[in-house]
């Protein structure tokens, strides 16, 4: 190891776009997906039209193979506990979005929906996942839906399940074991940035030699190393509103355990105004983390759902 390579989302960002670099990224997916994938180009996805913000907690790319199926590759830093429907969002809007209007319905198109995340997505024991779609019969679960002779002839596939997305769920975070096969190899190096010399899965000696830091433009390197920096920052402020967040919902359950186990010759006016004193301090607490997160140029959505502030009290902000 040793070589100081550019972390893999800034890399999706940046230069995996770049057609001379599309080695890297077929190596990627190839060895995930078990098959030779050559990429066609480049779609307009999420995060490809770069703003103020530039979505720098996370970063998603959407290509288009030579078979003419859809891949959308993202990774997301922060937790987000919703990110299951953020999944389910995003194929679903890839779908409506590249199918012509008027075309039939067997003009949709396979997608692959590939997240590598850096947080703890669900509760599992294994670092990869993959899921799909089947099709089992009520009274017999070992009957699978298969396609017809004539539908086979259509469509790519044996089973009725094919058709549909299939979703690769890759919690990098939780591999730490030495790297057997050539998607441990690839996770490894999500993992930790680096690549070890022996490292052979597809795309990696590429991606050795194409994605070091000591490569980029002086600009380059600034824009990279503020990003890393602005990036830590965001989970800083993120975690800790978590936890604090965790925290609150403790003691506001403690309390009102204590409050209705107290007499019922506690007034109840005294216990009323004591609980609107410690809700407004709350929401203070919450609107000034919310103007720290807002200082940082985070997306809204990002602000509302780590602070459950309304939306129009962040604006005012």
């Amino acid at each position: 190891m040793g070589t100081n390579l550019i972390h893999f989302d800034w890399a999706m960002k940046r230069l995996l776009r770049d057609k001379s670099n599309y080695v890297v990224l077929e190596g990627f997916l190839s060895t995930l997906l078990e098959e030779d994938i050559r990429i066609c180009k480049f779609l307009e996805s999420e995060s490809n039209q770069t703003d103020a913000l530039d979505k720098f907690n996370r970063a998603d790319i959407l290509v288009e193979n030579t078979n003419g199926e859809l891949l959308i590759i993202e990774v997301q830093n922060n937790r987000e506990l919703d990110y299951f429907h953020r999944m389910l969002y995003g194929v679903s809007k890839t779908i409506s979005e590249y199918i012509g209007l008027g075309d039939a319905y067997s003009k949709i198109r396979k997608v692959y929906s590939i997240n590598i995340v850096y947080f703890d997505l669900g509760q599992g024991k294994d670092y990869v996942y993959h899921g799909k779609t089947f099709f089992r019969g009520l009274h017999n679960p070992e009957d699978i839906l298969h396609l017809s002779v004539q539908q086979r002839e259509l469509f790519v596939g044996k089973e009725a399940g094919d058709l549909f997305p299939e979703y690769y769920v890759l919690r990098v975070n939780e591999f730490d074991q030495i790297a057997n096969t050539p998607l441990d190899e690839w996770i490894q190096f999500l993992k930790t940035g680096q690549i070890d010399k022996n490292a052979t899965a597809k795309g990696l000696p590429e991606a050795r030699e194409r994605l070091k830091v000591d490569a980029l433009s002086s600009d380059e390197k600034q824009a990279y190393y503020r990003e890393l920096e602005a990036i830590r920052y965001q989970k800083s402020v993120i975690e800790t509103g978590w936890i604090e967040g965790k925290a609150e919902g403790r003691l506001e359950g403690r309390a009102e355990g204590r409050i209705e186990g107290r007499a019922e010759g506690i007034a109840e006016g005294r216990a009323e105004g004591r609980l609107e004193g410690i809700a407004e301090g709350k929401i203070e607490e919450r609107l000034q983390i919310a103007h720290k997160m807002k200082g940082l140029g985070l997306p809204l959505d990002v602000i509302v759902s780590t602070t459950g502030l309304d939306a129009s009290d962040i604006e005012k902000l």
